[in-house]
């Protein structure tokens, strides 16, 4: 799954036009244009599609954070230079106030069974014995299920 098909997954979900994505990336503390974006949200047939850096796409799930929860006191989170989807789940739980039983209640509507203590390998760090990493697959299957749950049809 690339950077492209989650920022344009979660503009869709949550139907943020592009003043709002300029917003959140400057929350997160990147100045944008609206031709970066529009170019970033492009499909790659078009020539215009410029893929988005890790790093952008970290600026932009930080803008999601403050946006949904407020700024945190002390120090600005820090744009990682490269994301994992681990770290994207991560950041998508916080921004949405995630509790594991609600993303297992997701998961559990696009057909996506796992436990609570598979769930939680994949928020441990890097480091530990139990940290597992996320496929692309549980990753495009959670961004669908915050989809019907933000936007149902």
């Amino acid at each position: 799954m690339t950077n492209n098909d989650i920022l344009r997954s979660l503009r869709y979900t949550f139907d943020f036009g592009d003043d709002k994505m300029i917003a959140l990336f400057g929350l997160g503390g990147k100045t944008v244009t609206r031709a970066e974006v529009s170019n970033w949200l492009k499909r790659e047939e078009d020539p215009e599609y410029k893929g988005i850096y890790d790093k952008d796409l970290a600026y932009f799930l930080n803008g999601l954070i403050i946006d949904r929860r407020g700024k945190r006191e002390g120090v600005e989170p820090v744009a990682e230079k490269t994301l994992t989807n681990n770290m994207i789940f991560q950041k998508l739980k916080i921004a949405l106030n995630m509790k594991d039983d609600e993303i297992l209640e997701i998961l559990a509507k696009v057909n996506v069974n796992i436990s609570k203590h598979e769930l939680s390998a994949f928020f441990r760090k890097p480091t530990q014995d139990q940290y597992r990493l996320l496929k692309d697959q549980i990753l495009r299957n959670f961004l669908r299920g915050i989809q019907m749950k933000y936007r149902p049809e």
